[in-house]
């Protein structure tokens, strides 16, 4: 527990009140007024000392105890700003990350308390963010978890039996769990930069046209709870010899994650179309996914590529699982890797996925 500071002097309040270093905008502008205050006074008490019968020795006394009073104010005033960040400090250390320090100076401490205040705000990101991955990941985990230890207990107790209906059952928690640790052990590789890009030139048209196949082929074993044969794959190149330069790899996983998350929000008979052209740029691409599903409102559009984020429940087409909400965030992160740019666009029906990339060696 965060021991409370004691409550400030009388002098502690008067110089909070006052603040008299606040308009500086150097430390060494107010040690300036500070040696230029106390040749004043005692100039001031020496000369009164020679007008008057009072002693010289009576006012050098007065002259020292007068500077030691402005020094001793000017002192608070220069070293609070450290007192404070110290006991904001000690409350980081306890895991209290919400306390700022005042920042209303313009010198030298006044900016160090503005980087010392955005660096409290980043850390108080970074353990919201942890908090919040640790909790998704645990509901995650336990949900494929959960489900394919009912399959296996009712085999074990004879409620089922182990016939291929069953076996399906369980591939499809597995392959769902197995799929989680897949797209969460990218995102750490992404996180920490481990993730080399090795562009290369390739024609678009059959590259897509591979990516689609496979896209099928997973929707129809077991990514989803239920075949979703209902919903055509349509590709369109222009023109049909486009090149592009880029990872294969990774740009793999933009698609598929894409299209994957079109076929889940498409309705019953929907039509997910793939469209590629040149962007600006020589060997650039332009990449849009296109479905029919309800679409992504205005305001949900700047956290559709957060990291567990579904969209709401009203947003899936049938029999879908919501996914991990991780495929988004991913493709992300695999376009920024690129140097390209990823968004929702204006579409009049469903929703219209545009990416960019640059091309060209990076």
């Amino acid at each position: 527990m965060t021991d409370c500071p004691p409550p400030p002097g009388p002098a502690a309040r008067v110089w909070e009140a006052l603040r008299p270093l606040d308009p500086y905008r150097s430390v060494k502008a107010a040690l300036g007024w500070l040696v230029v205050g106390s040749v004043v006074i005692t100039t001031f008490l020496v000369f009164v000392a020679f007008r008057s019968a009072t002693g010289l020795r009576v006012i050098t006394v007065f002259s020292i105890i007068a500077s030691l009073l402005i020094t001793q104010f000017v002192a608070h005033g220069l070293t609070a700003p450290l007192d404070e960040m110290t006991a904001v400090t000690r409350s980081m250390a306890e895991g209290d990350y919400g306390r700022r320090v005042r920042a209303g100076r313009r010198d030298e401490f006044g900016a160090l308390a503005h980087a010392f205040n955005r660096m409290a705000a980043d850390l108080e990101a970074v353990d919201t963010h942890r908090k919040e991955l640790v909790a998704n990941v645990s509901h995650e985990l336990r949900t494929p978890i959960a489900g394919l230890r009912a399959v296996l207990e009712n085999v074990v107790d004879g409620v089922s039996a182990a016939d291929p209906e069953t076996m399906r059952a369980a591939l499809r928690q597995t392959e769902r769990l197995g799929r989680l640790v897949e797209q969460l052990l990218d995102l750490s590789r992404l996180d920490h930069g481990v993730v080399p890009l090795h562009a290369r030139s390739f024609e678009v048209w059959p590259y897509l046209a591979g990516v689609l196949k496979e896209a099928s082929l997973t929707c129809g074993t077991g990514s989803s709870p239920r075949v979703r044969k209902d919903v055509h794959l349509h590709l369109d190149v222009q023109p049909p010899e486009l090149t592009a330069h880029a990872d294969a790899e990774r740009l793999h996983q933009v698609v598929a994650n894409l299209v994957e998350n079109a076929v889940r929000h498409s309705p019953p008979h929907g039509r997910v179309t793939i469209r590629a052209r040149r962007d600006e740029g020589a060997q650039s691409l332009a990449l849009e996914v296109l479905d029919e599903g309800p679409g992504i409102p205005p305001a949900e559009r700047h956290r559709v590529f957060e990291r567990f984020n579904r969209g709401g429940s009203g947003h899936h087409g049938p029999d879908s699982d919501g996914g991990t909400g991780l495929g988004l965030a991913i493709a992300r992160w695999a376009v920024d890797l690129h140097g390209g740019t990823i968004g929702v666009a204006e579409s009049p029906r469903g929703c219209r996925i545009k990416v960019t990339l640059p091309g060209g060696p990076r």
